[in-house]
Protein backbone atom coordinates (compact mmCIF):
# COMPACT_ATOMS: atom_id res chain seq x y z
CA UNK A 1 0.00 0.00 0.00
CA UNK A 2 1.32 3.76 -0.82
CA UNK A 3 2.44 5.05 2.45
CA UNK A 4 0.79 8.18 1.32
CA UNK A 5 -2.65 6.54 1.27
CA UNK A 6 -1.99 4.71 4.66
CA UNK A 7 -1.52 7.68 6.43
CA UNK A 8 -4.37 9.79 8.36
CA UNK A 9 -4.39 13.31 7.44
CA UNK A 10 -4.67 16.42 10.37
CA UNK A 11 -5.78 19.33 9.91
CA UNK A 12 -4.64 21.24 12.97
CA UNK A 13 -5.92 24.43 13.30
CA UNK A 14 -4.18 26.78 16.33
CA UNK A 15 -2.92 30.41 16.50
CA UNK A 16 -0.45 28.96 19.51
CA UNK A 17 3.00 27.87 17.86
CA UNK A 18 3.52 25.95 20.68
CA UNK A 19 0.25 23.55 20.95
CA UNK A 20 1.15 23.70 16.87
CA UNK A 21 4.43 22.26 17.03
CA UNK A 22 3.74 19.73 20.06
CA UNK A 23 0.56 18.14 18.18
CA UNK A 24 3.23 18.25 14.99
CA UNK A 25 5.55 16.20 16.52
CA UNK A 26 2.86 14.02 18.30
CA UNK A 27 0.81 12.85 15.53
CA UNK A 28 3.93 12.79 13.39
CA UNK A 29 5.35 9.85 15.50
CA UNK A 30 2.30 8.59 15.60
CA UNK A 31 1.94 7.72 12.00
CA UNK A 32 -0.38 10.67 10.90
CA UNK A 33 0.31 13.24 8.28
CA UNK A 34 -0.22 16.83 9.67
CA UNK A 35 -1.19 20.05 7.94
CA UNK A 36 -1.46 22.84 10.04
CA UNK A 37 -3.26 26.72 10.17
CA UNK A 38 -2.83 29.23 12.06
CA UNK A 39 -6.85 30.93 11.54
CA UNK A 40 -10.15 30.18 10.31
CA UNK A 41 -9.04 31.65 7.06
CA UNK A 42 -6.00 29.66 6.53
CA UNK A 43 -7.81 26.29 7.77
CA UNK A 44 -10.48 27.06 4.79
CA UNK A 45 -7.46 27.74 2.06
CA UNK A 46 -5.44 24.35 3.29
CA UNK A 47 -9.17 22.16 2.85
CA UNK A 48 -9.24 23.66 -0.90
CA UNK A 49 -6.08 21.40 -1.58
CA UNK A 50 -6.40 18.60 0.38
CA UNK A 51 -9.23 16.87 2.40
CA UNK A 52 -8.36 15.75 5.83
CA UNK A 53 -9.43 12.85 7.87
CA UNK A 54 -9.97 14.78 10.71
CA UNK A 55 -9.76 18.45 12.24
CA UNK A 56 -8.03 19.46 15.42
CA UNK A 57 -9.45 23.16 15.90
CA UNK A 58 -8.76 25.52 18.55
CA UNK A 59 -12.04 26.96 19.80
CA UNK A 60 -10.99 30.81 20.93
CA UNK A 61 -8.75 31.96 17.82
CA UNK A 62 -8.16 35.88 16.19
CA UNK A 63 -10.40 36.63 13.19
CA UNK A 64 -13.65 34.46 12.97
CA UNK A 65 -13.61 31.72 16.42
CA UNK A 66 -13.38 28.21 16.40
CA UNK A 67 -17.42 27.77 16.64
CA UNK A 68 -17.66 29.78 13.32
CA UNK A 69 -14.54 28.17 11.47
CA UNK A 70 -16.24 24.33 12.15
CA UNK A 71 -19.94 26.08 10.98
CA UNK A 72 -18.04 26.94 7.45
CA UNK A 73 -16.28 23.67 7.25
CA UNK A 74 -18.78 21.54 8.08
CA UNK A 75 -20.72 23.72 5.37
CA UNK A 76 -18.17 22.54 2.79
CA UNK A 77 -20.10 19.03 1.27
CA UNK A 78 -16.77 17.66 1.05
CA UNK A 79 -16.04 18.20 4.80
CA UNK A 80 -19.42 16.98 5.96
CA UNK A 81 -18.30 13.74 7.37
CA UNK A 82 -14.65 14.63 8.51
CA UNK A 83 -14.93 14.63 12.45
CA UNK A 84 -13.61 18.04 13.78
CA UNK A 85 -12.11 17.73 18.06
CA UNK A 86 -12.24 21.18 19.36
CA UNK A 87 -9.41 22.04 21.78
CA UNK A 88 -10.29 24.65 24.21
CA UNK A 89 -10.11 25.89 27.49
CA UNK A 90 -13.04 26.66 27.76
CA UNK A 91 -15.06 24.01 29.79
CA UNK A 92 -18.32 25.30 31.06
CA UNK A 93 -21.13 23.32 29.89
CA UNK A 94 -22.46 26.10 27.15
CA UNK A 95 -19.14 26.38 25.24
CA UNK A 96 -19.02 22.76 25.33
CA UNK A 97 -22.86 22.94 24.01
CA UNK A 98 -21.75 25.45 21.18
CA UNK A 99 -18.94 23.16 20.11
CA UNK A 100 -21.62 20.26 19.49
CA UNK A 101 -24.18 22.73 17.75
CA UNK A 102 -21.52 24.08 15.30
CA UNK A 103 -20.82 20.18 14.22
CA UNK A 104 -17.93 19.26 16.50
CA UNK A 105 -17.99 15.52 18.17
CA UNK A 106 -15.46 15.84 20.88
CA UNK A 107 -14.12 18.22 22.17
CA UNK A 108 -10.27 18.41 24.54
CA UNK A 109 -9.54 20.67 27.66
CA UNK A 110 -6.41 22.78 27.42
CA UNK A 111 -3.43 21.83 28.18
CA UNK A 112 -3.40 18.97 26.32
CA UNK A 113 -2.81 15.12 26.96
CA UNK A 114 -1.80 13.60 24.52
CA UNK A 115 -2.21 10.83 24.89
CA UNK A 116 -6.20 11.29 25.88
CA UNK A 117 -5.59 13.15 22.22
CA UNK A 118 -4.23 10.20 20.59
CA UNK A 119 -6.97 8.05 21.98
CA UNK A 120 -9.52 10.07 21.20
CA UNK A 121 -8.39 11.00 17.17
CA UNK A 122 -8.46 7.14 16.47
CA UNK A 123 -12.00 6.37 17.56
CA UNK A 124 -13.44 9.33 15.68
CA UNK A 125 -11.47 8.31 12.75
CA UNK A 126 -12.43 4.81 12.80
CA UNK A 127 -16.65 6.36 13.00
CA UNK A 128 -15.66 8.70 10.20
CA UNK A 129 -14.18 5.50 8.15
CA UNK A 130 -17.93 3.54 8.98
CA UNK A 131 -20.01 6.58 7.77
CA UNK A 132 -18.08 7.35 4.40
CA UNK A 133 -17.67 3.42 3.65
CA UNK A 134 -21.49 3.56 4.01
CA UNK A 135 -22.23 6.74 1.99
CA UNK A 136 -19.47 5.16 -0.30
CA UNK A 137 -21.74 2.32 -1.52
CA UNK A 138 -20.42 -0.13 1.15
CA UNK A 139 -24.04 -2.03 2.54
CA UNK A 140 -23.24 -1.42 6.54
CA UNK A 141 -26.00 -1.86 7.30
CA UNK A 142 -27.27 -4.68 5.36
CA UNK A 143 -24.21 -6.56 6.73
CA UNK A 144 -24.80 -5.39 10.17
CA UNK A 145 -28.57 -6.56 9.94
CA UNK A 146 -27.23 -9.75 8.11
CA UNK A 147 -24.30 -10.82 10.40
CA UNK A 148 -25.64 -9.61 14.20
CA UNK A 149 -29.01 -10.22 13.31
CA UNK A 150 -29.57 -6.39 14.42
CA UNK A 151 -32.83 -5.01 13.64
CA UNK A 152 -33.79 -1.64 11.03
CA UNK A 153 -34.07 0.50 14.43
CA UNK A 154 -30.82 -0.55 15.99
CA UNK A 155 -28.87 -0.26 12.72
CA UNK A 156 -29.81 3.66 12.86
CA UNK A 157 -28.89 4.06 16.69
CA UNK A 158 -25.41 2.60 15.77
CA UNK A 159 -25.36 4.58 12.51
CA UNK A 160 -26.23 7.92 14.47
CA UNK A 161 -23.70 7.06 17.41
CA UNK A 162 -21.13 6.79 15.26
CA UNK A 163 -21.31 9.66 14.15
CA UNK A 164 -20.88 11.63 17.41
CA UNK A 165 -24.15 12.05 18.28
CA UNK A 166 -25.21 11.29 22.24
CA UNK A 167 -27.86 9.11 23.17
CA UNK A 168 -29.99 12.34 24.25
CA UNK A 169 -29.51 13.98 20.18
CA UNK A 170 -30.40 10.42 19.09
CA UNK A 171 -33.48 10.00 21.40
CA UNK A 172 -34.47 13.69 19.53
CA UNK A 173 -33.74 12.72 15.79
CA UNK A 174 -35.85 9.45 15.83
CA UNK A 175 -38.64 10.74 17.86
CA UNK A 176 -37.81 8.11 20.63
CA UNK A 177 -37.12 8.90 24.42
CA UNK A 178 -33.73 8.47 26.09
CA UNK A 179 -34.61 5.47 27.97
CA UNK A 180 -35.79 3.70 24.79
CA UNK A 181 -32.56 4.66 22.91
CA UNK A 182 -31.05 3.17 26.52
CA UNK A 183 -32.69 -0.18 25.66
CA UNK A 184 -31.17 -0.52 21.72
CA UNK A 185 -27.86 0.47 22.96
CA UNK A 186 -28.41 -3.03 25.19
CA UNK A 187 -29.63 -4.83 22.52
CA UNK A 188 -26.97 -3.69 20.23
CA UNK A 189 -23.94 -4.41 22.80
CA UNK A 190 -24.73 -7.70 23.06
CA UNK A 191 -25.54 -8.63 19.36
CA UNK A 192 -22.46 -7.51 19.01
CA UNK A 193 -20.84 -8.55 22.16
CA UNK A 194 -18.94 -5.36 23.45
CA UNK A 195 -19.47 -3.61 26.50
CA UNK A 196 -19.57 0.18 25.12
CA UNK A 197 -20.06 2.51 22.46
CA UNK A 198 -16.25 2.59 21.38
CA UNK A 199 -16.35 -1.20 21.00
CA UNK A 200 -19.75 -1.34 19.21
CA UNK A 201 -18.39 1.43 16.73
CA UNK A 202 -15.00 -0.54 15.99
CA UNK A 203 -16.35 -3.50 15.27
CA UNK A 204 -18.87 -2.44 12.77
CA UNK A 205 -15.85 -1.21 11.35
CA UNK A 206 -13.95 -4.31 11.45
CA UNK A 207 -16.76 -5.83 9.94
CA UNK A 208 -17.33 -3.83 6.63
CA UNK A 209 -13.23 -4.55 6.32
CA UNK A 210 -13.79 -7.92 6.46
CA UNK A 211 -16.79 -7.81 3.96
CA UNK A 212 -14.48 -5.73 1.44
CA UNK A 213 -11.79 -8.65 1.84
Amino acid sequence: MNERKSRDVVLVVDDSPETLRMLTDALDQAGMTVMVALDGSAAMKVVEQITPDIILLDAVMPGFDGFEACRRLKSEPALSHVPVVFMTGLSETEHIVRGLEAGGVDYVTKPIVIEEMLARIRVHLANARLIRRATEGVSTAHELRKDFKLTSREVEVLSWLSKGKTNRDIAQILGLSPRTIDKHLEQIYAKLGVENRTAAAAMAVKTSQEREG
